[in-house]
Formats: structure tokens, C-alpha cells, sequence
């Protein structure tokens, strides 16, 4: 089983949430919040693809598109550090059907568009002990639903793609994404509400189910078929 992480087994960001993060930054790179949300809005695809390996790289390039003073890369990669861990805590009902669908046989593993301040959280994060894999877009070097990904997480699962169920709550088109890659797919409600912001989101006439931790009874109902 394969799972997408933002909005799915952790919050999608709000706007809220995304604007005092802003504003952090901000203070930071001595610079108006706006500037700072607009920095961190057309970085996405750099901090997401590849281009940066590491938190002091994106610190580094945050830094230079405010034009800020590079003694302040040492400060925002503390931030950028911190927010990470934060994004990365789970609810303990995840944990609790994760465990549970490991103990059933599955192999689980995230694939997940994300910057490298949070691959490099993700060890120490809750999360990381319940997956046998993880493909994280900024190490794999494409973003979703690029097929590279899709063909990466079913090679380090060890399955191939009819074996692999694919979950997500459909930002980056992720959902049609795998199922061109051969995969079945299942649609969660955004975990954090309608308002967590997702980018690249298609629509979805598929199988949905609210949550995650839906997904023991899911599989036991297939199962009987």
C-alpha cells in the first residue's frame, strides 16, 4: 500500500497556517510577510523537484530571493527545521490503523511531493517507523504525478503496480497518476478540512473513503470478495 502524506496521513496546511508560517519567515529575512509568501509560493517547484538537496540549500535560496543578508540562513534553517517536525506529527488513530494494517500483511510505503527540511525530519518523526518505503519527491528528483515516482515507490516496495494500492486525497493529480502507472486507486477526504491547500488537485469519480484509518475495513471487505 502506498500513501501520499500531506492531507492525507498529516494535515494539509490551511491558509492560516501557511500565512503565520509567512510571517515567521519573515521576521527572519527582515521582510514584509507578503514578499515572504510570495517567495515560498514560487519556490515550490524548486524546493520540491530536486533542485535542492538540503535545508541549508533552500535557506540559502529563500534567503537570496528575499535578497536578505546571508547571516540569516542559519537562523531560517533552524526554522525551517522546526516547522518540518511539526508538520510531521500524526494523530494517534493513524498510528493506530497503520499498526493495524501492518500486522494484516501490509507493506506500506509514502510517496509524497516534499521539500528536503521535511525528508530530512522524517526519521525522527512518529511516522517513519510504520513504512517499509518511503519516495520523497525532492530526493527522487520529479514532482507528481510524474511516473518516475510511481515506478520508484513500486521498486523500493518490492511489488508490482497490481499488487499496490495507491492513497491519496488527490492533489498533484496523484490519484490518476498511479492508476496510469497500473495501480488501483482510493481517494481520502483532506485530513485538516476542505481548507487545506493542495496544489494540482483533479477531479475524482473513484472509490473515496473519509480517512485512513478506514482502511483496515476497507481491505478486510475486499478481502471477502
Amino acid at each position: 500500500m502506498i500513501l501520499d502524506l500531506f492531507g492525507t496521513l498529516v494535515a494539509a496546511p490551511s491558509v492560516v497556517e501557511r500565512r503565520a508560517a509567512a510571517a515567521q519567515f519573515a521576521a527572519i529575512l527582515r521582510v514584509s510577510p507578503a514578499v515572504a509568501e510570495s517567495v515560498l509560493s514560487d519556490s515550490w517547484q524548486a524546493r520540491h523537484d530536486g533542485q535542492m538537496e538540503s535545508t541549508t540549500e533552500v535557506a540559502v535560496h529563500l534567503v537570496a530571493r528575499c535578497d536578505a543578508s546571508a547571516a540569516c540562513v542559519d537562523e531560517l534553517e533552524v526554522l525551517l527545521a522546526r516547522l518540518a517536525h511539526v508538520r510531521l506529527q500524526a494523530d494517534a488513530s493513524l498510528l493506530r490503523a497503520l499498526e493495524q494494517l501492518r500486522r494484516g500483511g501490509a507493506r506500506l510505503a509514502v510517496l509524497s511531493d516534499a521539500s528536503p527540511d521535511i525528508a530530512e525530519a522524517w526519521s525522527a518523526s512518529d511516522l517513519a517507523p510504520h513504512f517499509d518505503a518511503v519516495v520523497f519527491s525532492c530526493r527522487a528528483g520529479a514532482v507528481k504525478p510524474d511516473r518516475l515516482l510511481f515506478r520508484t515507490v513500486l521498486r523500493d516496495l518490492g511489488v508490482a503496480p497490481q499488487q499496490a494500492l495507491y492513497c491519496g486525497d488527490g492533489g498533484g493529480d496523484e490519484l490518476a497518476g498511479a492508476e496510469r502507472a497500473g495501480m488501483r486507486a482510493v481517494r481520502v477526504e483532506r485530513r485538516g478540512g476542505p481548507s487545506g491547500l493542495a496544489f494540482g488537485e483533479t477531479a475524482w469519480s473513484g472509490r473515496a473513503i473519509p480517512d485512513v484509518e478506514a482502511l483496515p475495513t476497507l481491505l478486510d471487505r475486499w478481502g471477502q470478495r
